[in-house]
């Protein structure tokens, strides 16, 4: 860890403080880092991770409440019959699951994530 900079004010007393972006981002988090960050940065930082990023149809059905399994057959262009075929479970199940009457076990959730090429995170939703 490199010693960060002391910036005093006109009464000598700590004003600020200069440290290594590393060591901010380890203090922060790297969400309190990314905030730091102008759009733009972000942007460029999001492009040279390999990570997939979806088109704003998709985000926006994700807030607007639809069930993730539905959004991400739709965006994949796969019907739900398919992805039961893939995963090894009856359609109706997984018909059940998107319309909330389900929950699926975990392990069925993980394969469903893995037909859709997806994380698991994003098929499970949160109450508020």
């Amino acid at each position: 860890m490199n010693k960060p900079q002391i910036i005093r004010d006109d009464a000598g007393q700590p004003a600020f403080a200069v440290l290594p972006w590393r060591e901010f981002e380890r203090l922060a988090g790297v969400r309190g880092a990314e905030a730091a960050l102008a759009d733009e940065e972000l942007y460029d930082l999001a492009k040279a991770s390999d990570e997939e990023s979806f088109p704003v149809e998709v985000v926006k059905a994700l807030v607007d409440g639809e069930h993730p399994i539905a959004v991400f057959c739709r965006h994949r262009g796969m019907r739900q019959r398919h992805v039961a075929e893939k995963v090894g479970i009856h359609p109706t199940y997984l018909s059940q699951i998107v319309r909330g009457r389900r929950h699926g076990s975990t392990a069925t959730l993980a394969a469903i994530a893995r037909v859709l090429n997806v994380e698991l995170d994003d098929l499970v939703r949160y109450e508020s």
